[in-house]
């Protein structure tokens, strides 16, 4: 009974719209077509104006509400460059849309149609054609060259006392790989990868493996000014190491090494004190569909200086030790203090 209710309704809405629709054919009619035309063209130029200046007064007042609840500055020194590019860029965008939008409505008002004015209709004009066409591609470029210049930075060859890390994902969390006090990371084979002793897949074979040291709870620790470098990869399917603090991104791609290099500026409890949250974190995201746990694929970044890193890392213990209790104790894990080895990092095996 209630769905033939809302059927009639509907049908009873729909009469009223004709019948209104009707009635202003007929005023239209009475009152002289022409005159009604020029009076509905002046209100919808009208409307147009209120319209573009009620627009602009939203967007500057969202920007006013919203602006101390946007990212804190960029954790690194390469992600400050990002932010730069990001403000040229929406100078430039915010620029050509005011400009482009006033001048549209601007048009609108001013070339409304009357009595005395007819169209004039301009198909084409070669000159408009070239500039309209030529400026906004030099724009375009000088942006993607801004932007491959900041991509090419932190892809590119790391200095070399840059901090050797490695990230994996794996459905669904982290997983981070120090070198120990050899400052050298060990060769890995998926064929050896088993969860209960072996996350990484780890030669044995490779001494080199002895003292690395992995976190399983995604913690990845750094020291505060000094560059360092992710090697990341994937146990399983594509995942997307994402640092929005550090303004920074990279696919995690089975079987392939990707990298990038960049600098931390600020400690974890300078951030806290920057802004003003005792509970801040930075973190790490999976930024690719990667799964049904995909929400749950978190970490965290810890920025510490050199003497807390130190103090951490020597108090960390080897993974080879933790698999194979029987064995001997390995060497220290760290002394991170004479700087690692990056020169002699041995390339990730993906066999």
């Amino acid at each position: 009974m209630s769905g033939f209710i809302t059927i009639a309704l509907i049908f009873l809405v729909f009469i009223i719209i004709y019948q209104i629709a009707k009635a202003s054919e007929y005023a239209t009619v009475i009152r002289g077509e022409e005159k009604v035309k020029v009076q509905t063209n002046r209100t919808i130029a009208w409307l147009l104006v209120i319209f573009f200046l009620v627009g602009m007064y939203g967007i500057w007042k969202c920007h006013t509400l919203l602006a101390d609840k946007m990212l804190p500055p960029s954790a690194s020194l390469q992600g400050a460059e990002y932010d730069k590019m990001f403000s040229v860029t929406l100078w430039v965008t915010g620029f050509t849309f005011f400009v482009t939008q006033a001048l549209l409505f601007w048009f609108a008002f001013r070339y409304q149609s009357t009595e005395k004015r007819t169209s004039f209709y301009f198909p084409h004009n070669n000159k408009l054609e070239v500039l309209w066409t030529t400026v906004p591609a030099i724009a375009m470029a000088a942006l993607v060259a801004i932007g491959l210049k900041n991509w090419m930075n932190f892809t590119s060859e790391a200095p070399k006392d840059a901090t050797i890390v490695e990230i994996v994902g794996k459905q669904f969390n982290w997983l981070i790989r120090y070198p120990g006090h050899d400052g050298v990371l060990g060769k890995r084979d998926f064929r050896k990868i088993d969860d209960a002793n072996n996350v990484l897949g780890l030669d044995w074979n490779d001494k080199d493996n002895m003292d690395d040291i992995i976190a399983q709870n995604g913690e990845l620790h750094l020291v505060v000014n000094k560059p360092v470098k992710l090697l990341i990869g994937s146990r399983d399917v594509i995942h997307d190491v994402g640092l929005t603090h550090f303004r920074m991104k990279m696919d995690a791609v089975p079987g392939i090494v990707t990298t990038l290099w960049f600098t931390p500026r600020y400690t974890t409890a300078e951030m806290k004190k920057m802004t003003g949250n005792d509970n801040f974190v930075y973190e790490i995201s999976c930024d690719q569909m990667c799964g049904k746990g995909h929400y749950s694929m978190r970490g965290t970044v810890v920025v510490q200086t050199q003497a807390e890193y130190d103090a951490w890392m020597l108090a960390q213990q080897p993974y080879y030790v933790g698999t194979h209790p029987a064995a001997a104790p390995a060497t220290p894990a760290a002394d991170s203090t004479k700087g690692p080895k990056t020169d002699s990092v041995k390339a990730i095996s993906m066999k």
